[in-house]
């Protein structure tokens, strides 16, 4: 069914997040749920889940590991058979650690996303999105998502981790196949996951074989968690969570704002003429369209807010609802590129906030600067040709406009 003219009751207890409807807009219907008296909405579609929608609950959820666990973090339920977890496998820590081995992952990666460390990444992210823009700016016309944003993050990746550009179309294919077509298909999902694992061994292997002293992989292998150097498999699944959770986030959230800032000549114009907003800016265009939904899994059983939840169950963290609620942010569904008072939960909350925030923060800054210096007039061709993927994260993949 279309969600669109679903009833509530239909809308509390069987919302589908793949549905197209909800997909293409999901706000008016996230909104129905967190506004009505039941804003934790339960569903038996895909697996079976709970949807907290309000702010305070999600938060409150995020600070609660020990009973909202991050075991498996995948949207989806998997199998009884195939435990394999969404990531095939292999744990990428430090998301899908518990505490107290949380921690000590955590930690350990902390030091590469600091803000000191990922400045040294600004001038060749915006080095390259000119020359993605290069490649375009004649033809009057671009896909703001194929042809630049979902470009810029696999490329950032590929030079930090140290592997070479060429890999990127395969990167993309490998992500999509996990994040996409691996939640309805099984069997693309583990075949995408075993590219990506095969190909880190290979490099671990190599890197082992001949340091270097300037990529990621290479300062990986050098830590120690507790005064033990880490094995392999930390080093795998870091790699791992770099790749999956580095490109289809952040390229998300900048063709998202492309998409805005394509239908909104104000918010261009403010853009010009006041470039003191940009860090507000940001940080608005993180809170609106907010593109990753994580899931935890009830550790026992348990109840939260009058909702009876038992052990093995599914949250989905709505990240994008919560950004939304009214009792937190003023105006909510108004994009104010000025405001102040902006605590989104778009990077996640508590022990497994976004470790790589800074880093997605100054790819979605550059990216969005160097287009509106180099292209700041700009418009869609057709708004309904604009084509949006979602489930585990929500980004437009098909964006044509016009300079």
């Amino acid at each position: 069914m279309g969600m669109r003219n679903a009833s509530l009751d239909e809308l509390l207890n069987h919302y589908d997040i793949f549905d197209n409807d909800f997909v293409s807009d999901p706000f008016p219907l996230l909104d129905q749920i967190r506004e009505s008296g039941c804003p934790i909405a339960h569903s038996d579609q895909n697996g079976g889940s709970w949807m907290p929608t309000r702010h305070a609950h999600v938060v409150a959820m995020a600070q609660t590991p020990e009973i909202f666990t991050s075991r498996e973090v995948g949207v989806i339920g998997l199998s009884p058979e195939s435990k394999e977890g969404p990531y095939g496998g292999v744990r990428v820590p430090p998301i899908d650690s518990d505490p107290p081995e949380h921690h000590g992952h955590r930690r350990a990666i902390l030091p590469t996303f600091a803000p000191q460390a990922v400045a040294k990444y600004e001038s060749i992210t915006r080095d390259l999105c000119n020359r993605l823009i290069d490649g375009f700016i004649d033809n009057g016309t671009a896909d703001a998502a194929s042809d630049y944003a979902q470009r810029i993050p696999v490329r950032v990746i590929s030079m930090i981790l140290g592997v070479p550009f060429e890999m990127e179309d395969d990167f993309v294919d490998w992500v999509r196949g996990v994040l996409e077509t691996g939640l309805i298909d099984r069997e693309v999902g583990l075949q995408s996951r075993m590219k990506i694992i095969t190909f880190f061994m290979q490099q671990i292997e190599d890197r082992r074989a001949n340091p270097r002293d300037d990529d990621l992989i290479s300062d990986l292998l050098r830590l120690e968690i507790d005064g033990q150097p880490v094995d392999d498999i930390f080093v795998l699944g870091a790699c791992n969570l770099m790749l999956i959770a580095g490109i289809d986030t952040t390229w998300s959230a900048i063709g998202s704002s492309l998409w805005h800032l394509a239908h909104r000549a104000d918010h261009r114009q403010q853009l010009r003429d006041h470039p003191d907003v940009w860090p507000t800016a940001v940080e608005e265009m993180l809170r609106v369209y907010a593109p990753v939904t994580m899931a935890r899994i009830v550790a026992h059983d348990t109840e939260f807010e009058g909702c009876p939840m038992q052990a093995g169950d599914r949250i989905l963290m709505a990240f994008p609802a919560a950004n939304r609620d009214p009792r937190v942010f003023e105006s909510p569904d108004q994009v104010l590129l000025d405001r102040e008072n902006n605590r989104h939960v778009a990077f996640g909350a508590g022990i497994h906030r976004c470790a790589g925030s800074n880093l997605a923060r100054l790819e979605l800054r550059v990216a969005l600067q160097v287009w509106m210096e180099r292209i700041p007039e700009f418009e869609l061709i057709d708004p309904a040709d604009v084509t949006w993927k979602g489930g585990q994260v929500r980004g437009p993949r098909r964006c044509m406009v016009r300079f």
